[in-house]
């Protein structure tokens, strides 16, 4: 079952989204995009998530800015980011709420969505965007860090989604944005829970959209975003490399994100589903998913032996070799 939605070439289909995203979103008229819309992001307090909080208020949608304050690996609360974002939204005339409930919980997930549904009257659109960072090699890596992580990342798009996907069905019409990472579709030094839990959400976002397959207005994406945040400022400088790689990284700012996700968020997408997006500055991707590029078989089956002399030599021209993720993006972001 193809998950863009329809019978069209994907190439057509593709050509289309991108024209969409650049000759629609960014026409200064088009402030009815979301309108009537009511958009629940978590995270929302810096960065990539305030970006998403504000276009997406300019572009018709109530927002419901969910943010705890923490620090980028976790600890403390502040509920002033996130009543900032609002406070900015409605000096520019948009409606908006802050909310403050953690997304490892599944109570505070349903405390969000009983928010917007008490609040503005309804919930269309989930971004889950809250994250944090405990990087460590593996051997150096506490169950307390792994677990943390996770909880933020995995568990906490379950526990959003899974608070929100039944609304979502007995309305028929919903718009699910997770968030990915390359450090978990390539791989990163020091990020074994970040990449895994980041990974899991790829998984999770391919098949909640073929769950959901049925349902012409809903749709499940995810975006891996280029960006330079509180999270990415933790990352240690060590070397000319490490220095060259974040100077890099700085030129990507957290509001490039936001178009490519209030797009996907309207009703022109309505199309697209189950698709891993990448946006790097100017630039915007769509991820390969992963399927066999070279199969050997033997009848009958076989033996360790065959396996060490036969099959692998004939695999091992097709083996990939770890890589991380700049290895993949070694070129300046496109502005």
């Amino acid at each position: 079952m193809e998950l863009f939605r329809r019978t069209i070439p994907f190439s057509l289909i593709f050509h289309s989204i991108f024209h969409s995203i650049f000759h629609s979103i960014f026409q200064e008229d088009n402030f009815t995009m979301l309108e009537g819309k009511v958009a629940l992001i978590t995270g929302a307090g810096r960065g990539i998530g305030r970006g998403m909080a504000l276009l997406m208020a300019s572009k018709g949608a109530k927002v419901i800015v969910n943010d705890i304050g923490t620090s980028p690996d976790g600890e403390g609360t502040d509920a002033t980011p996130a009543e900032e974002v609002v406070a900015e939204i409605e000096a520019a005339g948009g409606e908006a709420v802050a909310n403050g409930d953690s997304v490892t919980e599944f109570e505070g997930a349903t405390n969000m969505v009983k928010q917007a549904l008490d609040t503005f009257g309804g919930l269309h659109i989930i971004v889950n965007n809250a994250g944090i960072l405990r990087d460590r090699m593996l051997h150096k890596m506490s169950p307390e860090d792994w677990l943390g992580v996770l909880a933020v990342h995995l568990t906490g798009h379950f526990n959003v989604t899974r608070a929100a996907i039944n609304h979502f069905r007995e309305q028929e019409w919903g718009r699910i944005i997770n968030f990915t990472s390359t450090s978990g579709i390539v791989g990163n030094l020091g990020q074994t829970n970040y990449g895994s839990a980041k990974l899991g959400i790829f998984a999770f976002t391919r098949i909640l959209a073929l769950e959901t397959s049925r349902f012409e207005n809903i749709t499940a994406n995810a975006i891996s975003p280029f960006a330079y945040t509180r999270m990415i400022a933790t990352i240690p400088v060590k070397d000319e490399a490490s220095k060259a790689r974040v100077e890099k990284i700085k030129k990507m700012k957290a509001e490039d994100i936001a178009p490519v996700v209030t797009w996907l968020c309207s009703e022109e997408a309505k199309a697209v589903s189950g698709q891993i997006f990448g946006v790097r500055a100017g630039e915007i991707m769509i991820f390969s998913q992963p399927r066999p590029t070279r199969s050997i078989h033997r009848n009958g089956g076989w033996t360790p032996e065959e396996v060490g002399g036969i099959a692998m030599p004939a695999l091992r021209p097709f083996f990939e070799e770890p890589q991380v993720s700049a290895d993949i993006f070694p070129y300046d972001p496109m502005d």
